[in-house]
């Protein structure tokens, strides 16, 4: 009895501490917040006011729709890519807005994600507004946004980092073989190349050929932007990138990348000048959170009739649980159950930016758009960066598809992949297994012993079986056979110009088109828009990892570990996310990693 009092009182004094801990770290909380809440307040947009602009973190595609670091007390909104249109285009209407700056040299996005922000910005030169772009160092991304300012300026001592397009796959055959790791690898689409970095050291060639079709219309498209910007040709464009003129701010110059070589006050300079302020005047730059928070965000509840604008963005899995940029079959048919349940849902837009997952999640969704669609609502998908295998089978039969030219998407395709511990054990540890069975397959699946013939038979019959599935899918939705759906599958990926041309996609076009269409489609004309899921603020990701244990650890781990290997963390979450995959997969080839 004694013992069971101190462990008692052992674990209350812990109870105890922990909420004390809880409670200080809240006040902590609450006063960072309304120390926060009131230089928000302080935030003046006065007449000839100039729109900052500046990518460096990570772009969501729905704002706080990531995980974010809950112990940064001052971290504020991270806006997502429709806010930020929003905010631009609000901008290009105000006339307490005189110009944008572009202040940075890269932009921590998608390909499509930079394209819709750049077309954003053309937009806003449409009212007679002036765009200047400066940086230290101008990376690729930053220059593509960059190219289309009225005015470039660049540091005496940078460059811009112009020079094409490459794509580097990690491979990790040479390891496993280390390791006496043997990976069973099955797979239907002699495209579909998520696997191959556990069975070559080097790209196939077909896969070589699915990279070099998507990289050479990204770079076309590119080319044809920045030469009509830059006012050259996209010869000599190509020319510039090839030679790597832009190596150095002189170089750049001379190349007419840029405009002028300049240090920050001469920057500033040049604002003042653009506004017609005095040189001792200050200048009101109004971050893109700051404007957006202040004039741009609306809440219109006057129009019963809405259209939900669902976000799909990040990794599709298994779970039931909320997880910040991924998504969770559990949370999704729950949200998509919710929608088709309202009477004053209208339509569905599904705003996709997914490179796939578990089938069976995929297959979830996909269950619940086709319940949308029955009870009589429209359901039209907006691509992002990426909708491709499993983000493509969830969109492949709605009612109207739009995607951005610099989509990828396609990816029709399905894998699997168990590794087999059997020689690592035996031949680095020492360890042996032997069974006794009531039952042929009765160990099936068992990671420490090798699949028999017949058993990786059951398995690859299986995975057929699902691209079959995967194929009449889209064949449904895009009136076409099953036959003629699999000439351009096989687990390829495409750019989204492309997808157009081979019926993939309807059209090419942003979330406002596709809202525009669902809108036609449900014959409204008086409509709002409703977004999903809910996202949450630093605080209360803070509230939820910390009030669940396996929350908790996983943080505390992943922050670690990004800290600790920094560019070397997408490898690592690539093999992580494989050993956590479970059942058949409908995934991207891999992390597209273009420079």
């Amino acid at each position: 009895m004694n013992q069971f009092f101190k462990f008692l009182f052992a674990s209350c004094l812990g109870t105890a501490l922990a909420l004390f801990l809880l409670f200080w770290i809240g006040v902590g909380w609450i006063t960072s917040l309304a120390g926060s809440a009131t230089s928000k307040e302080k935030v003046q947009i006065e007449e000839n006011s100039v729109l900052e602009l500046d990518f460096k973190k990570q772009i969501p595609e729905k704002t706080n729709n990531l995980s974010m670091d809950p112990f940064d007390v001052e971290q504020e909104d991270i806006l997502g890519l429709q806010d930020i249109l929003s905010a631009i285009k609000k901008a290009k209407e105000d006339p307490d807005i005189k110009g944008i700056f572009i202040n940075g040299s890269e932009i921590s996005a998608g390909k499509a994600t930079a394209s819709a922000i750049r077309a954003a910005i053309a937009d806003f030169k449409t009212a007679n507004k002036f765009v200047v772009a400066y940086a230290h160092y101008y990376t690729q991304g930053g220059y593509y946004l960059a190219s289309v300012a009225d005015s470039i300026l660049i540091n005496p001592v940078g460059g811009v980092d112009f020079r094409g397009y490459a794509s580097m796959i990690a491979f990790y055959k040479g390891m496993l073989d280390k390791l006496d790791i043997k990976m069973r690898i099955f797979y239907a689409g002699k495209f579909k190349s998520a696997t191959e970095p556990f069975r070559f050291d080097k790209m196939s060639d077909e896969n070589k050929l699915q990279v070099r079709a998507y990289l050479n219309t990204l770079y076309d498209n590119t080319v044809q932007e920045i030469a009509l910007s830059r006012h050259l040709t996209e010869a000599q464009v190509r020319t510039i990138a090839e030679n790597y003129d832009g190596r150095s701010a002189e170089s750049a110059l001379k190349a007419h990348l840029v405009d002028r070589i300049a240090h920050e006050d001469e920057v500033y300079a040049l604002l003042r000048q653009n506004i017609g302020l005095k040189a001792k005047d200050k200048i009101n730059r109004i971050s893109v959170e700051d404007y957006f928070n202040n004039r741009a965000k609306k809440l219109d509840l006057s129009t019963k009739d809405k259209i939900a604008v669902v976000y799909a963005e990040g990794t599709i899995t298994d779970g039931a649980e909320r997880q910040a940029g991924n998504i969770t079959d559990g949370e999704f048919v729950k949200i998509l159950r919710k929608i088709r349940k309202d009477e004053h849902v209208r339509a569905v837009v599904l705003r996709v930016n997914s490179p796939g997952g578990s089938v069976l999640a995929s297959e979830n969704i996909f269950r619940e758009v086709m319940l949308c669609k029955a009870e009589g609502k429209p359901v039209v998908v907006s691509m992002g960066d990426v909708a491709a295998s499993g983000g493509y089978y969830i969109a492949c039969q709605a009612d109207s598809i739009f995607a951005e030219a610099n989509t990828i998407t396609g990816s029709i395709g399905v894998f699997g992949m168990i590794p087999i511990l059997q020689n690592t054990m035996k031949n680095k540890l020492g360890i042996t297994y032997d069974t006794v069975r009531t039952s042929k397959y009765a160990a099936f699946g068992s990671p420490f012993i090798d699949f028999s013939d017949a058993e990786g038979k059951m398995i690859q019959d299986r995975i057929d079986e699902t691209y079959q599935n995967f194929l009449e899918k889209v064949a449904t939705g895009r009136k076409k056979t099953p036959e003629q759906i699999n000439e351009i599958a096989q687990g390829r990926i495409w750019a989204g110009s492309t997808a157009k041309s081979i019926g993939l996609v309807d059209d090419i076009g942003g979330l406002d088109r596709a809202i525009k269409a669902a809108a036609q489609l449900a014959h409204l004309d008086k409509f709002r828009t409703t977004d999903f899921p809910r996202t949450q603020t630093g605080i209360e990701q803070f509230i939820e990892k910390i009030t669940r244990k396996k929350d908790r650890d996983d943080y505390v781990r992943t922050h670690m570990l990004q800290s600790e290997l920094d560019d070397l963390y997408p490898m690592y979450k690539t093999l992580h996310d494989i050993r956590q995959n479970s059942g058949i997969q409908m995934r991207m080839p891999y992390e597209l990693m273009i420079r």
